[in-house]
């Protein structure tokens, strides 16, 4: 059997906890179910910033990323954050494709940068975020018929985060996440996420493309339905936000500067999701 040394697999890619839009694994998430989800987010985490390392050529990427599978899979040793993980998910029966489904994202990011038109960019989302939110509904025993809420909400924060990076992403990595036929239709190219202003055909298309996010929103507050109070905290907490995230992006530029949420916004979302789960609690 292979054994892989995390120091010849896992990369930097230049991201830090100032990157991250959303709270993951805060306090709202039930503390005996913590250390999954740390494993999980781990997991995640590493094999994100090999898909995201500027240094490492597509093939080397696979290469490592395959690697992170076979020790998931029981097919190789080695690799901690895959070890346990894989130790985790044996230990609440939760399927590891909740895992290798974010592989194949991580894997298109290896070798695809751009995406033809919307219903690309879903397909796309459905391996890079909506596993995220599948893994938490079975990490608390919730139902499965909430899973489209949970892939609505995790879709929404995807396409946002894409525009809050749009820029630094075509410059660090050439990748493009916004649709090509839509920037076509405005009579824009990718080179418009180059340019230190959004352009008016830009702007339309990032309107568009937010009327998206506020209708998978909408869909993503059927999470009032879970059971779990924590989780229904936490999910709260992340849809206020991403409302907010998603009216700053509305009305100021990301490609002039970073499009951020404030503490006042976390603050607020924060409360929003106590308020829910002590609603719950209630109830």
């Amino acid at each position: 059997m292979q054994i892989f040394r995390d120091s010849d697999i896992e990369a930097g890619s230049g991201k830090g906890a100032a990157d991250e839009n959303f709270p993951v694994g805060s306090r709202l998430v039930a503390p005996n179910l913590r250390p999954h989800f740390r494993a999980y987010y781990a997991f995640a985490r590493a094999t994100d910033d090999i898909a995201d390392s500027p240094d490492l050529s597509p093939q080397e990427k696979i290469r490592r990323l395959d690697a992170f599978e076979a020790v998931l899979e029981g097919r190789a040793r080695g690799l901690a954050k895959a070890e346990a993980l894989a130790a985790s998910l044996a230990a609440t029966g939760i399927a590891t494709a909740r895992a290798t489904d974010l592989l194949v994202a991580f894997r298109a990011d290896a070798t695809r940068s751009r995406y033809a038109s919307f219903a690309e960019l879903l397909a796309y989302c459905r391996h890079s975020a909506d596993p995220v939110g599948r893994f938490l509904l079975d990490l608390h025993g919730e139902t499965p018929s909430l899973y489209p809420a949970a892939d609505a909400l995790c879709t929404a924060l995807q396409i946002l985060n894409h525009l809050q990076d749009m820029g630094t992403d075509l410059a660090r990595l050439d990748r493009a996440y916004v649709p090509l036929d839509w920037l076509a239709a405005e009579g824009e190219t990718v080179a418009a996420l180059a340019a230190r202003r959004v352009s008016p055909g830009l702007r339309r298309v990032m309107n568009r493309l937010l009327d998206e996010v506020d209708r998978l929103l909408d869909t993503a507050d059927g999470l009032a339905a879970l059971r779990s109070r924590s989780l229904a905290g936490e999910a709260a907490a992340i849809r206020a936000l991403a409302r907010r995230l998603a009216g700053r992006l509305r009305r100021e530029d990301p490609l002039a500067s970073r499009v951020a949420l404030s503490k006042a916004d976390f603050a607020a979302a924060l409360g929003r999701g106590l308020v829910a789960g002590l609603f719950r609690r209630a109830a």
